[in-house]
């Protein structure tokens, strides 16, 4: 069992390489580790550069051509995906490869604990809830965190026509979630894999993560029901 890390990014300076030394000092090494730069203006790029990846360029703007990209460019069988302002426990990889090795799963997500701000809890707790609240709302199925998600190659060759390409439509991993469900596919939960990430969105930009975040949420369950 072979794992693709995909890490796009976009004007990632701050983040990136803290990021890759977490990805890189595994417990389990990945077998290739792929950064999407997405038009990067900043040093992303030359961040990058410094360790021993493969960098591929994607020129349309967007989170989800660049993790398309990514996950097209994989050459190995599970596909582990996180962002570039997150850093990844020790044993991720091998955490990733037990559950897919353990349970008959399609795809698999862990929560997320923010852990730069004073002003938002350290706790993956309330990751847990939203994920646990996804979960009762659509009879029992599970849902991918894009910051902490990994799949099959083959469940993504399943569904990679068929997501939506327009993310002021959709939350681009719950469509990709959903997409799985639709397929017949099967999406496993850790809650022992737990990734940290930078709070920046929830302070920077409060109104998007509280107010249109979960309207797309709603667009997104809307658009896949039809």
């Amino acid at each position: 069992m072979k794992v693709s890390v995909i890490i796009p990014a976009y004007n990632e300076e701050k983040f990136i390489g803290r990021c890759l030394g977490s990805v890189i000092g595994q417990s389990m090494p990945a077998d290739e580790i792929v950064v999407i730069d997405n038009n990067s203006k900043d040093k992303t790029v030359e961040i990058t550069k410094r360790f021993r990846v493969k960098i591929v360029k994607e020129k349309k703007q967007g989170m989800i051509f660049a993790r398309n990209r990514g996950f097209n460019e994989a050459k190995y069988n599970i596909i582990a995906r996180c962002d570039a302002d997150v850093v990844v426990p020790h044993d991720w990889i091998e955490r990733i490869k037990k559950n897919f090795s353990k349970k008959d799963i399609d795809a698999l997500s862990g929560p997320v604990a923010y852990t730069d701000s004073p002003l938002v809890t350290s706790s993956p707790f309330p990751s847990k809830v939203y994920l646990e609240s996804l979960r009762l709302l659509s009879k029992g199925n599970r849902y991918l965190v894009g910051m902490n998600m990994s799949l099959t190659r083959d469940i993504w060759k399943k569904v990679k026509h068929s997501v939506s390409l327009d993310d002021s439509k959709v939350h681009e991993d719950l469509d990709l979630s959903l997409n799985i469900v639709k397929a017949g596919g099967t999406i496993g939960y850790d809650s022992k894999l737990i990734v940290s990430s930078s709070a920046r969105r929830i302070i920077g930009k409060p109104k998007s993560f509280f107010i249109e975040y979960p309207a797309r949420v709603i667009k997104t369950f809307l658009l896949n029901n039809k």
